[in-house]
């Protein structure tokens, strides 16, 4: 699976595109595709990619049933021994209720990320297009040093969705 997202991140560092948004969404532990098969009902319309930090990082939310999500966090590392390393952190756990959503990231490198907010109507006009859906909220980065204090900085946040069978925007 690592080599997976290995190719993927190496696709994206050199400029290539993404696979399809139904591709990027299927289940990590069983394959299939929990997003593009059921959209519409129960949050799955919200399922796709979304800006994260910085151009080139985006984050992943994947709809499941019964309110599960799923996903996952690609950014560039920042720390001495990560510096411009592409970096998947994973969802520790993930929720949506209505709008509300809110997921944990795994540790990576000392780093770990809590959002909690809201799924919005963005200013695209029809589904798939740009902006059609945003994540209002507050993501806290949680960063632990080497003796495993943890400093948490909360900040407020808007995450666009990128359009279908698009790459992340490249500077």
């Amino acid at each position: 699976m690592k080599k997976i997202y290995f190719i993927f991140a190496v696709v994206l560092v050199l400029g290539g595109s993404p696979p399809k948004a139904e591709t990027r969404a299927q289940d990590a532990k069983t394959g299939t595709k929990s997003a593009a098969a059921a959209q519409g009902s129960g949050g799955q319309q919200y399922s796709g990619m979304y800006s994260f930090l910085k151009d080139g990082e985006f984050v992943q939310v994947t709809v499941e049933d019964a309110g599960h999500v799923s996903g996952f966090v690609s950014r560039f590392g920042e720390g001495e021994s990560d510096k411009g390393a592409f970096l998947d952190q994973f969802f520790k756990t993930g929720k949506i209720d209505g709008n509300k959503l809110s997921f944990t990231t795994d540790i990576v490198h000392g780093v770990a990320f809590d959002f909690k907010g809201t799924v919005e109507r963005g200013e695209g006009k029809n589904p798939g297009d740009e902006n059609y859906f945003v994540l209002k909220g507050t993501l806290t980065v949680n960063d632990s040093d080497e003796n495993k204090k943890v400093t948490s900085h909360a900040r407020d946040v808007v995450f666009k969705m990128f359009p279908q069978d698009a790459a992340p925007a490249r500077k």
